[in-house]
């Protein structure tokens, strides 16, 4: 993968810091893992106002290594200007952003919020995240195992998430509010196998694979973000999509016990004690912390191909949420592209990615942001116009614009107990 987690986190801050810009507490402690450094805003807030929290799998991924980086060297990459004026319609004030390509000095993030986010983009009003955290993920890297049983070690296949090069498919996380950056914790390494009553597919793995498997296809982040007087902690992931596999099922398993994985750690002691992260530190969330899931989870409540009843996990958790935030141009597309959307089981108002153009799973309900119940939910939406309604052409039909899924924000009040 190139340079030690560890190099890569000091080459974020190195990378910001010797741009001139400050430094801030606990941005210098190097947790082996990425980075997170402020730029000089999200103070004065109360935990009394509303907060908007939104994810967004913005298809900013490359196919060669630096391909992103490259593109986003100059403000004039079309489908990242689409991307960004998408965000400035939101105006999210924590953003998660799925398949964006990893770099391990982080300058991708960087060049995104500065030559896009930060540029207004027809017309509308820039946004600024102060606070950047990116990390390594488990997309191409080598794991110097068959994975997928074809007799040949090496390829995104065998990788341990499927990725051509290291950190393709990756996630950041743009905040205005401030980060705790020593009380991050990531879960690239975690194995399969030490999850208790996994799905592992040991009739398709070697023992040795079972072993060292990991369970997270990108990782599983929780970064704690400070509002006020109050913490909420963003759960982020993007598990595997539950398909391009065989009879055995790996990645609709896999997805499954990454889904599960949250819905333990929020659980409780009980649950959570054989959770373990990249430091070594164990267990999961304290009881009453306040957090919010977010990411694309890659898994519909009814419809597609994934394991049954994995969403369903976190939907029905009894410390989570759901706001279930509706779009009009879901149902309008639903019903104008027919196929298997026709014989869906969940409300299309739901959905939050267009996949008419693989006429299998039709549309789908896959991107989520699941507050805890003790935050107060004020708002929730999916940013999907209906033709005609502003911003509709940033959506738009295959190839698209800016991405095949759609953003999905709720406003909670952190403070605020349901």
């Amino acid at each position: 993968m190139g340079p030690s987690r560890s190099t890569a986190a000091v080459g974020l801050a190195a990378l910001l810091v010797g741009a001139g810009l400050p430094a801030a507490a606990g941005q210098g402690h190097d947790r082996g893992h990425g980075g997170v450094h402020p730029h000089g805003r999200g103070h004065g807030v109360t935990a009394e106002e509303p907060v908007r929290f939104m994810t967004y799998n913005a298809s900013l991924n490359r196919a060669v290594e630096g391909g992103l980086q490259q593109d986003l060297a100059t403000p004039d990459d079309a489908q990242a200007r689409a991307v960004a004026e998408v965000v400035q319609r939101t105006a999210p004030d924590v953003l998660l952003l799925n398949e964006f390509d990893h770099d391990p000095a982080g300058r991708s993030a960087e060049l995104f919020r500065t030559n896009y986010l930060a540029v207004p983009q027809n017309g509308q009003d820039p946004v600024d995240y102060p606070y950047v955290y990116t990390a390594p993920v488990n997309t191409g890297v080598a794991s110097g195992l068959d994975l997928n049983q074809d007799g040949v070690v090496g390829g995104p296949d065998d990788a341990w998430g499927f990725g051509l090069f290291p950190g393709q498919y990756g996630m950041v996380l743009y905040s205005q509010h401030p980060l705790d950056a020593d009380g991050i914790r990531t879960f690239q390494d975690f194995r399969w196998a030490d999850m208790p009553g996994n799905r592992l597919p040991g009739d398709f793995y070697t023992p040795e694979q079972a072993q060292r498997m990991r369970l997270s296809s990108k990782s599983h982040w929780d970064v704690p973000v400070r509002i006020g007087g109050t913490t909420v902690h963003v759960l982020a992931s993007h598990p595997t999509p539950p398909t391009f596999d065989g009879p055995e099922d790996r990645n609709g398993r896999r997805n499954a016990d990454e889904i599960r994985f949250w819905a333990d750690y929020v659980r409780g002691p009980a649950a959570s004690s054989y959770v373990y992260d990249d430091e070594g530190t164990r267990g999961g969330l304290r009881p009453g912390a306040r957090f919010v899931v977010m990411g694309d989870q890659n898994a519909d409540p009814h419809d597609g191909d994934s394991w049954p009843g994995a969403i369903q996990q976190l939907l029905g958790h009894p410390r989570v949420q759901d706001p279930l935030p509706v779009s009009a141009g879901g149902p309008e597309a639903a019903a104008r592209q027919g196929g298997a959307n026709l014989a869906h089981l969940s409300d299309p108002a739901h959905d939050t990615a267009d996949f008419a153009d693989d006429p299998a799973p039709g549309n789908l309900r896959a991107d989520y942001v699941l507050p805890s119940k003790n935050l107060r939910v004020a708002g929730a939406g999916v940013f999907w116009p209906a033709p005609g309604e502003p911003g509709a052409e940033l959506t738009g039909e295959h190839p698209f614009p800016a991405s095949d899924h759609r953003p999905v924000w709720v406003d909670v009040v952190p403070g605020g107990r349901r």
